[in-house]
C-alpha cells in the first residue's frame, strides 16, 4: 500500500541485500520449488519505522513457515511498494526503492508480465504465488468526504483488474499452483484515538471502514480470487476488526475498544498515521498464508 496518508514523497533507497529469500532467476537449489510474490508495499515489508522495505514483511517469514510445513520454497519477489491492481497490468519495471531488499526488479515488463514470463520459464517449479493488492485503489478515500461511496464506487475496477491478474498467472501455471490472495487490516480504526488529523469525525471514519472491509473490499478482493480457485485469507478478521467492541485500558490512549487497539499495535497507523505494519503484524499475514497452504503429500 502506498504511503498517501503519512504523507511520504518517494522512498528510500535500500542497499540490496544479500539473502537467501529474495528475488533470483537461477535455478532453485536441491529440487525447491519457487515462491513468488507479488503486489504493493504489503509484499516487500515496508516499515515506516525505518523509512523502507525490509525483509520482516509477509513473504519473508513465509518462507520459514512454509518450510515447516513441507515446503522448501525459493522466494522470487515482484512486488513492488506503491502498487495498484492498474500499475500491476501497466507499470513498467519498479524502483529499487521499491522492491524487496535484494530483489532483482523486472526492467521492461509489468509484475504480471513478469511473473507470468516467470512461470513460464519454470514449467511445474512454480509451486506458490501470493499477492497483496487492493489497498491503494482504495486508500485514498480516507480523506473522501463521503469515504464509504468512495470505496464503493473505487472496488468494482478494482475487482475487475484482480480478475484479469489472477486468471492470467493461473493460465500460466496451470491448476496445481497454488494461489493465495490476502486483505488488509482496518487500519482506519486507528483514526479513533487520532483527534489530530481527523478531529470529530474520527469515530463515524472507524465505523464505516468496518462497514467498507466486511461488505465491499473484502467481498470484491475474494470473489476476484475465487474465480480461478484461488484461496483468500482475511487479515480483516484476523485482526479483530470485526469486533467484538469491548474496551480494554491501553496507555497512552486510555479505554478504547479491543479492535483500535489491536490495529495500534499491529500497524503503525497510531503512531506514525502510516498504514503499514510493524513486524509482529505481518507476521499474522504470514501465518495465514502458511495455514492456508495445501497439506503437502509428497
Amino acid at each position: 500500500m502506498r504511503r498517501r496518508i503519512a504523507g511520504f514523497t518517494v522512498l528510500m533507497v535500500v542497499l540490496a541485500l544479500g539473502a537467501a529469500a529474495t528475488a533470483s532467476a537461477k535455478p532453485a537449489p536441491n529440487g525447491r520449488q519457487y515462491f513468488i510474490s507479488l503486489g504493493d508495499s504489503y509484499s516487500v515489508g515496508y516499515q515506516s519505522n525505518v523509512g523502507h522495505t525490509t525483509l520482516n514483511g509477509p513473504a519473508s517469514q513465509l518462507v520459514k513457515l512454509a518450510a515447516r510445513r513441507g515446503y522448501p520454497f525459493k522466494l522470487v519477489s515482484f512486488g513492488c511498494g506503491g502498487a495498484t491492481t492498474t500499475s500491476m497490468l501497466t507499470q513498467l519495471s519498479c524502483p529499487t526503492a521499491g522492491r524487496l531488499p535484494g530483489a532483482a526488479g523486472f526492467a521492461g515488463k509489468t509484475q504480471v508480465q513478469a511473473a507470468v514470463a516467470f512461470i513460464k520459464r519454470h514449467p511445474g517449479n512454480v509451486g506458490l504465488v501470493t499477492i497483496s493488492i487492493g489497498g491503494n485503489d482504495v486508500d485514498g478515500c480516507l480523506a473522501n468526504p463521503d469515504p464509504l461511496s468512495c470505496v464503493a464506487a473505487n472496488m468494482p475496477k478494482a475487482t475487475a483488474n484482480l480478475t484479469k491478474i489472477v486468471k492470467r498467472l493461473r493460465a500460466a501455471g496451470g491448476k496445481r499452483m497454488q494461489i493465495i490472495g490476502s486483505t488488509y487490516p482496518d487500519v482506519a480504526l486507528g483514526a479513533w484515538v487520532l483527534p489530530t488529523p481527523f478531529g470529530d469525525n474520527r469515530f463515524t471514519l472507524a465505523a464505516e471502514s468496518v462497514t467498507a472491509f466486511r461488505r465491499l473490499i473484502n467481498p470484491g478482493l475474494k470473489r476476484a480470487y475465487s474465480s480461478v480457485g484461488a484461496k483468500f485469507v482475511d487479515v480483516t478478521a484476523a485482526t479483530g476488526a470485526y469486533g467484538p467492541f469491548v474496551t480494554t485500558n491501553d496507555p497512552p490512549y486510555g479505554v478504547i475498544p479491543v479492535p483500535v487497539a489491536t490495529v495500534c499495535r499491529l500497524t503503525f497507523f497510531c503512531t506514525r498515521v502510516d498504514i503499514h505494519m510493524t513486524t509482529a503484524g505481518y507476521a499474522v499475514i504470514a501465518r495465514l498464508e502458511a495455514q492456508a497452504l495445501a497439506p503437502r503429500t509428497g
